[in-house]
């Protein structure tokens, strides 16, 4: 398996976490737009993690138009769960597009009119790490609205005991 495939499925079993964590919330906290995160909720920051991997990846990295998705358009963590598994289609399509071609770059202007060249390595990296940073404030949200979250940071590969 390539090596970045296999990192994906490890972001994915956090995910995963993240889901089930948001399934014990309230769908009216799920919601809630708190002041002291800029008016976000934890559905909108959850939207906000898809739609950058569309962008950076699914726009910019393979060209395609991806429909924009709103957090209004998501009620709940089941429909959550449907905008991320289209978001794995993207990321698997990326994943095998650029697989031993990590630094092919892709050229972006800005709407200032300014320029660079972001590698498919960089799109990658960027879109993953985001997602981690704004997961942290998923569950921050949680914890203020009162509900205890899981260990996501880091899912621990399965230990096999030997049968002696």
């Amino acid at each position: 398996m390539e090596l970045f495939q296999s990192q994906y499925d490890w972001i994915k079993r956090t995910r995963e976490t993240l889901f089930q964590y948001c399934e014990g919330i309230s769908q009216p906290d799920y919601v809630k737009e708190l002041e002291s995160f800029g008016g976000d909720s934890i559905r909108n920051l959850h939207v906000h993690i898809a739609t950058c991997f569309h962008f950076w990846l699914g726009t910019h990295g393979l060209g395609k138009t991806v429909d924009n998705t709103e957090p209004e358009d998501i009620k709940t963590v089941k429909d959550m769960r449907e905008l991320f598994r289209k978001t794995d289609e993207l990321v698997e399509e990326f994943l095998l597009k650029y697989e031993g071609n990590w630094e092919h770059t892709i050229p972006y202007t800005f709407k200032s009119g300014e320029t660079s060249d972001f590698s498919a390595l960089w799109l990658f990296t960027h879109t993953t790490t985001h997602e981690f940073h704004h997961k942290g404030q998923i569950v921050k949200i949680g914890r203020q609205l009162g509900y205890t979250p899981p260990d996501t940071d880091l899912i621990a590969p399965e230990v096999n005991t030997c049968q002696i």
